[in-house]
Order: structure tokens, then C-alpha cells, then sequence
């Protein structure tokens, strides 16, 4: 799963110990995400949009074309 969590996390000046303990989760949790090798549920997807006041769009959402591209390489 591709997303701007990172991104978003940095640029919000948060360590992934920070978000976790925002979002209730374990900071090695934050990590899977980011690493694209863990799928939140919708819950923890709004309270990471939350904690770096980003939306769902901003931080989730996948553009088809370009998924589609890459799965062709």
C-alpha cells in the first residue's frame, strides 16, 4: 500500500513514537504502515488524518492509472 504517511509524520515534526501514542497504536505499527506492509482499518487511517491534520485523499488515496502503471514495469 502506498501512502504519505511519512511524509506527513515529518513534516508535522513527529516522531513515529509520537503519532503511535497519538493514534493508540505501537510505534512499530506506524512503521508497517509507512512501509506500505501493513493496511489500517478506516478508524486508524482518520486518527492518523487527524494527528498530522492531513485528509483521507491527502494521505491514502491511490491514483489507479499510475498503480496501474507500475504493476506493469
Amino acid at each position: 500500500m502506498c501512502n504519505q504517511v511519512k511524509k506527513s509524520r515529518i513534516e508535522s515534526g513527529m516522531t513515529q513514537l509520537q503519532l503511535a501514542e497519538k493514534t493508540g497504536v505501537t510505534r512499530q505499527t506506524i512503521s508497517l504502515i509507512e512501509k506500505g506492509k501493513y493496511n489500517p482499518t478506516l478508524n486508524l487511517c482518520l486518527a492518523i488524518c487527524y494527528a498530522v491534520n492531513k485528509s483521507l485523499d491527502e494521505l491514502f488515496w491511490i491514483d489507479r492509472r499510475k498503480n496501474d502503471e507500475k504493476d506493469q514495469r
